[in-house]
């Protein structure tokens, strides 16, 4: 076992001139070297084994592609963490659609972008559970008759008199005012509101009668973040 010593202390000593930045050895660039050390520390485990107990060379060799493979994996794995980590939380978002990370320490809501490329966000409007996109470019929060008459609203009692831009094309909304509406725990008091007429939205948007009220809003390329 007096060889397994030795391969340990030459990697040893490889790491020690990689964390030394002492340039290159042998004509091998510090690069290189630290893609060697690791190979050679799995070759040294499956050498151990093999001479710990006698075994086929066949079984070796398959024992030394199975680490090569763990450690392939797990180098590529962590080269795309970011991206990885992109992908899992759109994968939160569409399974969680509108759910906050609520931060009430700081007053900060995060929620996660889904597949769509939209930012799905819960509230809770004069107490009703509404899904809303976030949207910059309403000029207020818009509810859609079906949202509307969840939180309390008498839709038939509304003049939809006021035109809107929408992603069906133009039509007509109804002024109201918000007794209530709650965001990741952020809550905000006689909002101006618009309710869509049948049809014209597919979803309630929130707009910037809401937004203009936080200290803070921050979209980032997967998360949004709303700071009361």
């Amino acid at each position: 076992m007096a060889f397994i010593g030795i391969a340990l202390l030459i990697a040893i000593g490889l790491s020690v001139i990689i964390v030394s930045d002492a340039g290159t050895l042998a004509g091998i660039t510090q690069d290189q070297v630290g893609q060697i050390v690791p190979l050679l520390l799995i070759l040294i485990v499956v050498a151990a084994g093999a001479f710990s107990r006698r075994i086929r060379f066949s079984e070796m060799v398959s024992s030394v592609i199975m680490w090569v493979a763990i450690f392939g994996v797990t180098i590529t794995g962590y080269t795309y963490r970011y991206e990885l980590g992109d992908f899992s939380s759109r994968i939160i978002g569409e399974l969680m659609p509108g759910k906050a990370e609520v931060n009430s320490k700081n007053g900060i809501a995060t929620f996660r972008k889904g597949f769509a490329n939209t930012f799905t966000v819960g509230a809770k409007v004069n107490g009703a559970k509404v899904v809303m996109t976030f949207d910059t470019g309403a000029s207020a929060v818009v509810l859609t008759g079906r949202d509307a008459m969840a939180a309390g609203i008498d839709t038939r009692r509304l003049r939809y008199s006021v035109p809107v831009q929408t992603a069906n094309g133009m039509g007509r909304a109804a002024n109201i005012v918000l007794q209530r509406i709650e965001v990741g725990g952020i809550v905000r008091h006689n909002i101006r509101a618009f309710v869509a007429e049948p049809g014209a939205l597919d979803a309630s948007l929130l707009g910037m009668s809401f937004l203009q009220t936080l200290s803070a809003y921050t979209v980032t390329r997967e998360t949004l973040e709303l700071r009361n």
